[in-house]
């Protein structure tokens, strides 16, 4: 269901969405700026999902062991060493 709805715009905002009217990309004026809110609602729920994810990842990584430079390091020479090996290396 469509809503009515009055909003101001600047000159710079009006000229570009005639000019994607114009040029067929969209019907009207409403549907850019239908466009332009979806975009954003898009924009917006997946920076919340991003930020649930890290927010995760960050707990997950708080609950794990922690490993200081030199096990770090260890770590990491053995997974580079077994890439190595598994490409016969």
């Amino acid at each position: 269901m469509a809503v009515k709805a009055s909003v101001s715009i600047s000159e710079q905002q009006e000229k570009f969405a005639r000019r994607l009217v114009a040029e067929g990309r969209y019907a009207s004026l409403s549907a850019v700026v239908q466009k332009g809110l979806e975009l954003l609602r898009e924009e917006a729920e997946q920076k919340e999902a991003d930020l649930v994810a890290l927010r995760a990842l960050i707990a997950e990584r708080e609950a794990d062991e922690f490993l200081d430079l030199e096990q770090s390091d260890r770590q990491i020479e053995k997974m580079i060493a077994a890439k190595k090996a598994s490409y016969g290396l």
